[in-house]
């Protein structure tokens, strides 16, 4: 194994880490394809807990949700759907509007602990900045939660309780895709964003994956979220001009995307180098579509919606807590992104398994 450290960009967008998996085991592609194909199923439902009556244990409670941005579309769009599932149980949850502005967050805890309500969800947004706010919050009586923030192996700083979501299953995928398509011999860069509090357990997913592939590299291209608009792109080209052997670039995150698509045209890299990320955003599930990229790990908004509102009804019920949300990941190529719609449309082609199952699972039918 050969690792070497290369700053690219201004200093600011980095190499971290370029790695031969030379002394690697063997790999093993049957495995992966299974894996593969079966998050490339329907998803289907699987409780998280035991059923209970949501609408009595909620009565008179009420909630925050604070988003990391409510102008972002995944985050904003999680948000509103989760006061809109907490209306139809009949309790109070309250969309506290921010612009992915650290101070916001700070402005919306300290309402929730004025206003006294039951518990607030900073949802997305990174734990480790907000301490001082939750441990008042605690004080106050009030639970704080942490919820999509990062994986299970990455658990939020005391007081915060978790929602967490397999991060690292989503950066296993991207890599095993990367993989199979290469019949084991992928040299991958993967983009992550150290500033994000959930790119650990994603670049831990990556790096479970290549760790166990002989003929496999990997480089590890760190770009702060901060500068995704400004940097991505040139950044990833020189990358693609450095090493004309690159096959693969996964960005952790399919925010991302929209940078990296351009900059492996301008390098006229398109019939070599594939992209495959994460999370299943409307205009990324486009370019799937339209080829642009390969494939992409969606997760349903409202799917994700429900399961936080579950995971936080059973922390005010007094239940036990919620160890695995049970969200999945989807797979979407080119075979199956039709049906998220023409456009893509937030939370389509995942079926609707879900919201029987969640109805059902609250008593609410």
């Amino acid at each position: 194994m050969r690792i070497n450290h290369l700053v690219g960009l201004a200093g600011l967008a980095t190499i971290i880490g370029s790695v031969t998996m030379g002394s690697a085991m063997a790999t093993d592609l049957d495995a992966i394809k299974a894996s593969i194909a079966e998050h490339q199923k329907l998803p289907t439902f699987v409780a998280p807990g035991e059923p209970f009556d949501a609408k009595s244990c909620m009565s008179g409670k009420k909630m925050m949700v604070v988003p990391f941005s409510s102008a972002v579309e995944f985050t904003g769009a999680v948000a509103t759907r989760m006061t809109e599932i907490a209306k139809e149980i009949g309790f109070q949850y309250d969309h506290y509007q921010t612009q992915g502005q650290p101070s916001q967050w700070i402005q919306g805890i300290n309402q929730a602990i004025t206003q006294r309500y039951n518990l607030v969800d900073v949802l997305m947004s990174d734990p480790r900045v907000l301490v001082p706010q939750a441990t008042q919050a605690d004080q106050a009586g009030i639970k704080i939660v942490a919820a999509h923030a990062s994986g299970f192996d990455t658990p939020a700083p005391t007081p915060f309780q978790n929602v967490h979501i397999d991060y690292t299953q989503a950066g296993r995928l991207m890599a095993q895709w990367a993989v199979m398509k290469t019949e084991g011999k992928a040299n991958v860069l993967a983009i992550v964003a150290e500033d994000s509090f959930s790119a650990n357990s994603l670049q831990n997913g990556i790096k479970e994956v290549m760790d166990t592939c002989e003929d496999c590299k990997v480089q590890y291209l760190n770009v702060p979220v901060t500068d995704w608009a400004t940097r991505m792109q040139s950044t990833v080209q020189a990358a693609l001009l450095r090493d004309p052997s690159i096959n693969y670039i996964l960005p952790i995150y399919d925010g991302m995307a929209q940078f990296v698509v351009p900059a492996v045209q301008l390098t006229q890299s398109a019939d070599r180098v594939k992209i495959a990320t994460f999370n299943g955003s409307p205009y990324v599930l486009q370019l799937v579509q339209q080829g642009s990229v390969e494939m992409d790990i969606g997760e349903s908004i409202d799917w994700v919606a429900h399961a936080i509102v579950d995971a936080e009804m059973r922390m005010l019920c007094g239940l036990p807590p919620v160890k695995d949300p049970k969200v999945p990941l989807y797979i979407f190529d080119a075979s199956n992104a039709k049906t998220a719609g023409t456009p893509p449309q937030i939370s389509t082609g995942y079926g609707d398994a879900y919201v029987s199952g969640y109805r059902k699972l609250w008593g609410l039918q």
